[in-house]
């Protein structure tokens, strides 16, 4: 199949993301320049936002069978990019305090938004197969990273162990889904599949468990809370955002599109991991004294209350379904931010005592994470307050009650472990007179700064004045309903 013109100028986002780990990659074997390489992927993700709108011009555009170019897919492209390149920005600081090999990270970066991107604009099982393996193989080493450091070599080998049979899962349900449809797009498979027959069943639900740990969601996520701590403070930032937000977006895509007759089963399984992931997730975050994993706990939580939105059935679904992500991704940035601007070249910034009294020592950092967790709490005037009011109206307007009551049950008990938090913060520095261990207090570098800054007034924007935000997102999903 031959590409036009148009074919490219869809594929320009993506053609800019590979171009720019390329080019990182042939800078950093000439000559090892820490700023030299970061510069290069910050300009690669720029120049690769700035082809969205260029792109937009020939959308929607079925690139192939694989690849679908619509405005969801550049909507999902755009917000993968900006959090790659906040992630850049918070990396570059984190990095210049160890002694790593610092300039493949960026490459790896560039490599695993890749993939995402790929998952996005994926309309096919094989697309959908390759963008995830990119984005994994990439992660796999992001984790893994710091090779002084026992625990995130660690964490990289059970993610690479327990994400491999998760694609065996995967691969696995595919093909009993096309064995008995004869197709692998989308589309096609949602006119083929009416009746949902065993197979399909089956095959879907092989997927579910593949998808189930990619996400981290109950009972797939008890990697979760191991590879957030042993990862770097960066990377675990990408984690929770980039690759859940990729492996969403095509998730979303794809369930959209099946009918709904056949298909309760799968719907009983979603909602049973749905209730599952909002309780469990934050009861089992009340027990943690560790940030990182408190927060991975958390994480859970917030997937399940975004398969409560997917669940639903009515107009607002999918856009409170990519409203509450972007939410998530503002505030998931902002706290795993400070903690990675905290954290020192010997250990981070990552239990409890460490945040102690830190409004009176650091005040601007401990006033954005605290508004980072009020956001993750559900409070109002914050992003994530609306992210969760959204997600609440699409489960009441389908008439998922029993979803929406373990959802407000849930952001109750999460509300007890943000505010312990706070209230640590905000609380005497010390309790004995004593110095408590603190990690070095260097300066924030200016990038992290100016990502910390415009974090911080996304987080209140979108909490106070939405509606651009929810008309671009209504505008972009439109093709989906």
């Amino acid at each position: 199949m031959t590409m036009g013109t148009d074919d490219l100028t869809a594929l320009s986002p993506l053609l800019v993301t590979a171009a720019a780990a390329v080019l990182a990659l042939l800078a950093l074997s000439v000559r090892r320049s820490h700023g030299l390489v970061s510069a290069i992927t910050l300009a690669g993700l720029a120049i690769a936002g700035a082809a969205i709108p260029i792109a937009a011009a020939v959308a929607p555009r079925q690139v192939t069978p694989l690849l679908i170019l619509d405005g969801y897919a550049l909507f999902y492209m755009g917000l993968l990019l900006a959090t790659s390149a906040a992630v850049c920005m918070l990396a570059f600081g984190y990095l210049e305090q160890r002694q790593e090999n610092r300039e493949e990270f960026y490459v790896l970066l560039l490599v695993a938004t890749l993939g995402a991107m790929v998952l996005a604009a994926s309309s096919h099982f094989v697309s959908l197969f390759l963008g995830l393996e990119i984005m994994s193989v990439g992660i796999y080493v992001l984790i893994a990273y710091l090779r002084e450091g026992t625990r995130s070599v660690e964490a990289g080998i059970k993610y690479l162990i327990l994400a491999g049979a998760s694609s065996a899962f995967l691969i696995l349900g595919m093909a009993l889904v096309y064995a008995e449809t004869g197709t692998m797009q989308f589309a096609a498979m949602a006119e083929r599949a009416a009746g949902a027959p065993g197979l399909v069943l089956a095959g879907l639900a092989l997927m579910v468990t593949g998808v189930g740990f990619k996400l981290a969601l109950v009972p797939f996520h008890m990697w979760t809370p191991d590879v957030y701590q042993g990862a770097p403070a960066p990377v675990t930032a990408f984690v929770a955002t980039v690759s859940k937000g990729g492996m969403f977006a095509v998730l979303l895509r794809y369930f959209t599109g099946l009918p709904d007759a056949g298909y309760g089963p799968i719907v009983l399984v979603f909602a049973l991991i749905a209730v599952a992931s909002m309780l469990a997730g934050n009861l089992l975050a009340l027990l943690e004294n560790n940030v990182k994993r408190m927060l991975a706990y958390s994480s859970i939580a917030h997937l399940g209350y975004l398969l409560v939105a997917l669940l639903a059935s009515g107009s607002l679904a999918t856009e409170a379904v990519t409203f509450y992500l972007v939410a998530y991704f503002v505030t998931t940035l902002a706290a795993f931010g400070v903690l990675t601007v905290l954290s020192d070249g010997q250990r981070e910034a990552e239990r409890l005592e460490d945040y102690r009294g830190l409004f009176w020592r650091r005040p601007w950092l401990a006033t954005l994470f605290t508004a980072a967790l009020l956001s993750l709490a559900g409070i109002p005037l914050t992003a994530g307050f609306v992210g969760k009011f959204c997600v609440a109206a699409a489960g009441v307007e389908s008439g998922l009650w029993t979803l929406v009551i373990c959802l407000v049950a849930g952001s109750a008990i999460g509300l007890f472990y943000y505010l312990r938090l706070v209230f640590v913060m905000f609380g005497a520095a010390t309790t004995d007179g004593e110095q408590p261990p603190w990690p070095v207090a260097h300066r924030v570098s200016g990038g992290a700064a100016l990502v910390l800054g415009v974090l911080m007034l996304s987080l209140l924007w979108l909490g106070v004045y939405p509606s651009p935000l929810l008309g671009l997102i209504a505008e972009s999903v439109n093709g989906l309903r």
